[in-house]
């Protein structure tokens, strides 16, 4: 992750699904369909952005790129990459962890870029960790998912503790920033010859 307030773009998937049609209403109030049926631009965007934090329409999705590595390819950095697996997953743990705690904690401290975002060895420390990594960011997706979702917290309101970001900012950051590193970790596993 770099610094806080740098945000990072990215482009949209050429695979991604074009958009279905609804019922040729506009974008209005009245217009908008989502799974509870018409509601505002803000209710629709709080259950896309809940939906897309977890979501695999464009890519295989986090839970099949974790799935069935086996332990000892789970430290093995390929021949000209920096990191391996373990090095992928638990980033992306810790760089989720810490927009949520940024996102809800008014006492937050900032982590010290890039020694407190990786881990220091490339292979987990022992035969538990990778799983009680992955089901750490399976939790704290589930917490960022309750949080867009909730009517209360306002999507656009500056972040208090912040230098201007807000909650949507902040959860696209995640969006990008995992779908970024879990492309790295399908190479890794395709380099270690673990992906079919």
């Amino acid at each position: 992750m770099a610094k806080r307030n740098n945000a990072k773009t990215s482009g949209r998937s050429k695979r991604a699904r074009p958009r279905n049609s609804t019922s040729g209403k506009s974008n209005s109030s009245s217009g908008v369909k989502t799974r509870t049926g018409f509601a505002s631009p803000v209710v629709a965007l709080r259950e896309q952005l809940a939906e897309v934090l977890a979501w695999h329409h464009a890519s295989a999705g986090f839970d099949k790129a974790v799935e069935g590595l086996a332990a000892d390819l789970r430290g093995r950095k390929p021949d000209g990459l920096p990191y391996s697996a373990w090095k992928l997953l638990e980033h992306m743990r810790i760089a989720q962890r810490d927009i949520l705690d940024f996102c809800r904690d008014s006492h937050y401290v900032e982590k010290k870029w890039p020694d407190d975002y990786w881990p220091a060895t490339d292979a987990p420390p022992d035969g538990k960790a990778w799983d009680a990594s992955v089901a750490a960011f399976r939790r704290d997706r589930a917490a960022l998912q309750k949080l867009v979702a909730d009517p209360k917290v306002d999507l656009f309101a500056k972040i208090p503790h912040g230098s201007g970001q807000t909650l949507l900012r902040e959860a696209l950051l995640v969006i990008d920033h995992n779908a970024h590193h879990l492309g790295q970790l399908i190479v890794v596993r395709r380099l270690v010859g673990a992906w079919e």
